[in-house]
């Protein structure tokens, strides 16, 4: 009995959702994404998630003022609303020639030419669900991790979106948890890339400090990088004023055995700082990251 109730319950709340984005999508994106923008923010600050998005900021930036610190979350919820929006998009997003401005592609161009497979890495920040098909649009076969949506119906619906935003039958999505790891093996031995995002809490990973917190962090891409001897790829992502988007591959970094994981993770984590200070109003603030 509460199993069937619980498959009502998500399928009333997949109903519900597409039929409104069905309507809000008949909208032209720009007026569409304006809209869901302002729901969000509305939504959003009425929820739990708002008080962890301002104490998460209060962490990053102690020397702000309550008006200062609401101001970058209420940015971050309308940043939010975007990306929704874009992702039930996603394929007809990239139909824009001018979408994307690329920077250092110089230094992912031999992992281009000669398809060594690396891993790249970013984060929750601008419209994180362009990267994985842009990768893929450079010829780049890579597989990315995704958390699983706890509604079924929902996670097929989102999966079916990023799957045909996909130009190559080699890239692909795969859940978190065992499958993901035995599939993204598999990938790296056909010399696929692999798309992470790093900064996001992970109960079963090390303590490593973000923004002088020690959190749990997850490195067991560090162990495969090393093994595989695969070069590691910051790839930042941001949104611009016309909601464009720039991406910028930087250096290569290498886990070579002169360093331990904990301390490459450190540096990755001093990346990432620098990423989210610059634009801080286009991070995922409600993710409970410090807890």
């Amino acid at each position: 009995m509460r199993k069937n109730l619980y498959f009502i319950k998500e399928l009333f709340e997949y109903i519900l959702i597409k039929i409104l984005f069905n309507l809000i999508n008949l909208l032209p994106l720009k007026i569409s994404k304006k809209v869901v923008s302002k729901i969000f923010l509305f939504i959003g600050r009425l929820t739990k998630n708002h008080d962890v998005a301002i104490n998460n900021c209060k962490i990053v930036f102690p020397n702000l003022n309550s008006k200062e610190l609401n101001f970058i979350v209420n940015k971050s919820w309308q940043n939010l609303g975007k990306t929704i929006i874009e992702l039930f998009r996603l394929k007809k997003l990239f139909n824009d020639r001018d979408l994307i401005d690329l920077n250092g592609i110089e230094n992912i161009d031999n992992l281009i030419k000669n398809n060594i497979p690396a891993i790249f890495f970013s984060i929750h920040h601008s419209n994180w669900e362009i990267c994985l098909p842009l990768l893929d649009r450079l010829g780049l076969k890579t597989g990315a991790i995704y958390r699983h949506i706890n509604n079924n119906f929902l996670d097929n619906f989102v999966y079916e979106k990023r799957t045909s935003a996909l130009i190559s039958s080699e890239s692909f999505y795969t859940p978190k948890g065992k499958k993901s790891a035995k599939e993204i093996i598999e990938g790296i031995k056909k010399n696929k890339s692999v798309f992470l995002l790093v900064d996001q809490k992970d109960s079963a990973g090390e303590l490593i400090n973000l923004f002088g917190k020690p959190v749990k962090t997850q490195i067991g891409f560090l162990k495969i990088a090393r093994k595989y001897n695969m070069p590691i790829i910051p790839m930042q992502n941001q949104r611009l004023e016309n909601d464009k988007f720039k991406i910028t591959f930087h250096k290569p970094i290498y886990n070579n055995n002169s360093s331990s994981d904990k301390l490459m993770m450190i540096k990755i984590h001093e990346i990432i700082e620098k990423w989210i200070k610059k634009d801080p109003i286009q991070w995922f603030w409600q993710h409970n990251r410090f807890n």
